[in-house]
Protein backbone atom coordinates (compact mmCIF):
# COMPACT_ATOMS: atom_id res chain seq x y z
CA UNK A 1 0.00 0.00 0.00
CA UNK A 2 1.33 3.15 -1.26
CA UNK A 3 1.35 6.05 1.79
CA UNK A 4 2.77 9.28 1.15
CA UNK A 5 4.08 11.76 3.80
CA UNK A 6 3.19 14.91 4.63
CA UNK A 7 2.17 16.74 7.39
CA UNK A 8 -0.90 18.80 6.14
CA UNK A 9 -1.82 16.08 3.62
CA UNK A 10 -5.16 15.28 6.03
CA UNK A 11 -6.51 18.11 5.40
CA UNK A 12 -7.69 17.93 2.24
CA UNK A 13 -8.32 14.40 3.02
CA UNK A 14 -11.35 14.70 6.23
CA UNK A 15 -13.48 17.63 5.45
CA UNK A 16 -16.26 17.45 7.72
CA UNK A 17 -19.99 18.39 7.78
CA UNK A 18 -21.47 16.60 10.27
CA UNK A 19 -23.18 17.55 13.52
CA UNK A 20 -19.94 18.74 14.69
CA UNK A 21 -19.57 21.70 12.11
CA UNK A 22 -16.53 22.22 9.69
CA UNK A 23 -13.27 20.30 10.83
CA UNK A 24 -9.79 20.05 9.35
CA UNK A 25 -6.40 20.85 9.30
CA UNK A 26 -7.64 23.79 6.50
CA UNK A 27 -10.07 25.20 8.97
CA UNK A 28 -9.64 27.31 11.41
CA UNK A 29 -11.71 25.26 13.74
CA UNK A 30 -8.73 25.22 16.62
CA UNK A 31 -9.31 28.47 17.69
CA UNK A 32 -12.91 28.06 18.64
CA UNK A 33 -10.24 17.77 22.66
CA UNK A 34 -3.82 9.33 35.23
CA UNK A 35 -0.69 8.49 34.13
CA UNK A 36 1.79 11.03 32.25
CA UNK A 37 3.19 9.38 29.24
CA UNK A 38 6.04 10.78 27.96
CA UNK A 39 9.51 9.34 27.37
CA UNK A 40 12.11 10.04 30.31
CA UNK A 41 14.51 11.09 27.44
CA UNK A 42 15.08 15.19 27.85
CA UNK A 43 16.88 18.41 27.59
CA UNK A 44 17.96 21.01 30.10
CA UNK A 45 14.87 23.35 31.36
CA UNK A 46 13.60 25.85 28.92
CA UNK A 47 12.02 28.91 29.06
CA UNK A 48 8.46 29.31 26.65
CA UNK A 49 6.31 31.47 25.75
CA UNK A 50 3.01 30.03 25.74
CA UNK A 51 -0.80 29.90 23.99
CA UNK A 52 -2.95 27.81 26.42
CA UNK A 53 -5.85 26.98 23.66
CA UNK A 54 -8.30 24.38 25.06
CA UNK A 55 -9.25 21.42 22.57
CA UNK A 56 -6.08 21.99 20.72
CA UNK A 57 -3.36 19.74 19.88
CA UNK A 58 0.04 20.05 18.26
CA UNK A 59 2.12 16.94 17.42
CA UNK A 60 5.80 17.00 16.29
CA UNK A 61 6.01 17.07 12.55
CA UNK A 62 2.00 18.10 12.36
CA UNK A 63 1.07 21.39 11.67
CA UNK A 64 -1.69 23.36 12.74
CA UNK A 65 -3.74 26.98 11.45
CA UNK A 66 -4.56 29.22 13.89
CA UNK A 67 -6.39 32.58 13.69
CA UNK A 68 -4.78 35.08 16.46
CA UNK A 69 -7.11 38.09 17.66
CA UNK A 70 -6.34 38.58 20.91
CA UNK A 71 -4.00 41.61 22.41
CA UNK A 72 -2.20 39.51 24.48
CA UNK A 73 -1.71 36.68 21.55
CA UNK A 74 -0.90 39.11 18.89
CA UNK A 75 1.74 40.33 21.42
CA UNK A 76 2.95 36.77 21.51
CA UNK A 77 2.98 36.45 18.32
CA UNK A 78 4.96 39.54 17.39
CA UNK A 79 7.71 38.58 20.49
CA UNK A 80 8.00 35.19 19.12
CA UNK A 81 8.59 36.33 15.05
CA UNK A 82 11.69 38.97 16.45
CA UNK A 83 13.04 35.55 18.67
CA UNK A 84 12.88 31.90 17.15
CA UNK A 85 9.61 31.76 16.36
CA UNK A 86 8.86 29.11 18.91
CA UNK A 87 6.19 29.21 21.13
CA UNK A 88 4.69 26.31 22.96
CA UNK A 89 0.86 25.11 22.73
CA UNK A 90 -0.95 23.78 25.76
CA UNK A 91 -4.57 23.02 27.13
CA UNK A 92 -5.59 24.80 30.31
CA UNK A 93 -7.71 22.61 32.98
CA UNK A 94 -10.34 24.78 32.56
CA UNK A 95 -12.01 25.56 29.65
CA UNK A 96 -15.92 26.45 30.55
CA UNK A 97 -16.81 29.94 29.63
CA UNK A 98 -18.28 30.30 33.14
CA UNK A 99 -14.93 29.79 34.94
CA UNK A 100 -13.98 33.35 34.97
CA UNK A 101 -10.48 32.54 34.87
CA UNK A 102 -8.07 35.05 33.17
CA UNK A 103 -5.24 32.53 33.70
CA UNK A 104 -6.33 29.08 34.48
CA UNK A 105 -4.16 26.07 35.52
CA UNK A 106 -2.51 24.24 32.88
CA UNK A 107 -2.27 20.53 31.80
CA UNK A 108 1.18 19.30 31.92
CA UNK A 109 2.47 18.27 28.54
CA UNK A 110 2.10 20.62 25.89
CA UNK A 111 4.20 21.32 22.82
CA UNK A 112 6.86 23.53 20.79
CA UNK A 113 6.07 24.71 17.77
CA UNK A 114 7.91 27.09 15.53
CA UNK A 115 6.23 29.78 13.32
CA UNK A 116 6.18 28.20 9.75
CA UNK A 117 3.98 30.46 8.24
CA UNK A 118 2.29 33.81 8.99
CA UNK A 119 -0.17 36.08 7.44
CA UNK A 120 -0.18 39.65 9.25
CA UNK A 121 -3.55 41.38 8.77
CA UNK A 122 -4.24 45.33 8.62
CA UNK A 123 -6.08 45.24 11.99
CA UNK A 124 -3.05 43.48 13.57
CA UNK A 125 -4.68 40.33 13.54
CA UNK A 126 -2.35 37.12 12.76
CA UNK A 127 -3.07 33.49 10.77
CA UNK A 128 -0.26 31.81 11.77
CA UNK A 129 0.64 28.24 10.45
CA UNK A 130 2.43 26.42 13.54
CA UNK A 131 4.78 23.59 12.91
CA UNK A 132 5.25 21.30 15.83
CA UNK A 133 9.01 20.53 16.90
CA UNK A 134 8.51 18.25 20.56
CA UNK A 135 6.44 17.83 23.37
CA UNK A 136 7.09 19.63 26.40
CA UNK A 137 7.18 18.86 30.49
CA UNK A 138 6.01 22.05 32.29
CA UNK A 139 8.11 22.27 35.50
CA UNK A 140 6.61 25.98 36.68
CA UNK A 141 4.86 28.79 35.48
CA UNK A 142 7.04 31.81 35.68
CA UNK A 143 6.36 35.57 37.31
CA UNK A 144 6.68 37.95 34.21
CA UNK A 145 5.31 41.18 32.88
CA UNK A 146 4.59 40.22 29.63
CA UNK A 147 0.92 40.53 28.67
CA UNK A 148 1.03 36.49 27.83
CA UNK A 149 2.41 33.80 29.97
CA UNK A 150 5.46 31.93 30.16
CA UNK A 151 6.63 28.46 31.61
CA UNK A 152 9.66 26.77 32.16
CA UNK A 153 9.52 23.31 30.79
CA UNK A 154 11.94 20.48 29.59
CA UNK A 155 11.74 19.37 25.82
CA UNK A 156 11.04 15.89 25.16
CA UNK A 157 14.19 14.62 23.02
CA UNK A 158 12.06 13.08 19.77
CA UNK A 159 14.08 9.75 19.00
CA UNK A 160 11.97 8.53 15.99
CA UNK A 161 12.01 4.83 17.36
CA UNK A 162 9.05 3.78 15.57
CA UNK A 163 6.26 5.78 13.23
CA UNK A 164 4.98 2.63 11.90
CA UNK A 165 1.78 0.40 12.99
CA UNK A 166 1.32 -3.06 12.63
CA UNK A 167 -0.98 -3.81 9.74
CA UNK A 168 -3.58 -5.18 11.91
CA UNK A 169 -3.75 -1.77 13.98
CA UNK A 170 -3.77 0.35 10.99
CA UNK A 171 -6.89 -1.23 9.57
CA UNK A 172 -8.64 -1.62 13.01
CA UNK A 173 -7.94 2.29 13.38
CA UNK A 174 -9.40 3.17 9.61
CA UNK A 175 -12.33 0.54 10.09
CA UNK A 176 -13.35 1.96 13.01
CA UNK A 177 -12.28 5.14 11.50
CA UNK A 178 -15.12 4.74 8.96
CA UNK A 179 -17.75 4.07 11.55
CA UNK A 180 -17.24 7.04 13.52
CA UNK A 181 -17.51 9.37 10.17
CA UNK A 182 -20.54 7.53 9.12
CA UNK A 183 -21.96 7.57 12.36
CA UNK A 184 -21.42 11.91 12.62
CA UNK A 185 -22.10 12.60 8.92
CA UNK A 186 -18.82 13.65 8.20
CA UNK A 187 -17.42 13.13 4.32
CA UNK A 188 -13.92 11.34 3.91
CA UNK A 189 -11.76 10.73 1.02
CA UNK A 190 -10.91 7.32 1.92
CA UNK A 191 -8.68 6.44 -0.89
CA UNK A 192 -6.44 9.68 0.46
CA UNK A 193 -6.86 8.34 3.97
CA UNK A 194 -5.05 4.99 2.76
CA UNK A 195 -2.32 7.29 1.45
CA UNK A 196 -1.09 8.97 4.54
CA UNK A 197 1.76 7.17 6.40
CA UNK A 198 0.96 6.11 9.80
CA UNK A 199 2.36 8.77 11.51
CA UNK A 200 0.15 11.46 9.77
CA UNK A 201 -3.17 9.63 9.76
CA UNK A 202 -3.04 8.81 14.04
CA UNK A 203 -1.66 12.37 14.83
CA UNK A 204 -4.33 13.80 12.27
CA UNK A 205 -7.40 12.05 13.68
CA UNK A 206 -5.84 13.07 17.57
CA UNK A 207 -5.93 16.60 16.00
CA UNK A 208 -9.23 17.19 14.44
CA UNK A 209 -11.45 14.75 16.32
CA UNK A 210 -14.36 16.42 18.38
CA UNK A 211 -13.36 14.76 21.41
CA UNK A 212 -13.39 16.88 24.90
CA UNK A 213 -9.87 17.84 26.21
CA UNK A 214 -9.57 15.56 28.72
CA UNK A 215 -9.53 12.33 26.19
CA UNK A 216 -7.01 15.16 23.73
CA UNK A 217 -5.07 15.69 26.52
CA UNK A 218 -4.48 11.50 27.00
CA UNK A 219 -3.89 11.12 23.23
CA UNK A 220 -1.12 13.96 23.97
CA UNK A 221 0.47 12.07 26.26
CA UNK A 222 0.09 8.92 25.00
CA UNK A 223 3.83 6.83 25.36
CA UNK A 224 3.60 5.38 21.59
CA UNK A 225 2.01 6.16 18.35
CA UNK A 226 0.62 2.37 18.88
CA UNK A 227 -0.92 3.36 22.50
CA UNK A 228 -2.66 6.71 20.40
CA UNK A 229 -4.28 4.55 17.96
CA UNK A 230 -5.50 2.42 20.15
CA UNK A 231 -6.59 5.17 21.89
CA UNK A 232 -8.40 7.10 19.45
CA UNK A 233 -10.52 3.58 18.44
CA UNK A 234 -11.19 3.40 22.44
CA UNK A 235 -12.36 7.37 22.18
CA UNK A 236 -14.51 6.73 19.14
CA UNK A 237 -16.07 3.82 20.30
CA UNK A 238 -17.41 5.78 23.27
CA UNK A 239 -17.93 9.12 21.76
CA UNK A 240 -20.00 7.17 18.96
CA UNK A 241 -22.31 5.43 21.52
CA UNK A 242 -23.02 8.86 23.07
CA UNK A 243 -22.73 11.14 19.79
CA UNK A 244 -26.50 12.85 20.31
CA UNK A 245 -25.50 13.60 24.05
CA UNK A 246 -24.72 16.57 25.13
CA UNK A 247 -21.78 17.42 26.96
CA UNK A 248 -20.73 13.84 27.08
CA UNK A 249 -16.90 14.47 28.34
CA UNK A 250 -14.17 11.95 29.95
CA UNK A 251 -13.71 14.27 32.80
Amino acid sequence: MERRRGKGAIAETIRCGGRHGSLGFGATTAVVGGVVHVSQKTTGLQRISIFPLGGALLFPRMQLPLHIFEPRYRALISDAMARDRRIGLIQPRIIRAEDDNDTPPLFDIGCLGKIAHVEALDDGRYNIVLEGLARFRMTRELDVTTPFRQIEAEIEVDDREDTNLALARRASLEHESRRFAEGQGYAVDWEAVARLDDESLVNGIAQIAPFDAAAKQALLEAASLADRADLIVQLMQFFGRHGGEDRVTLQ
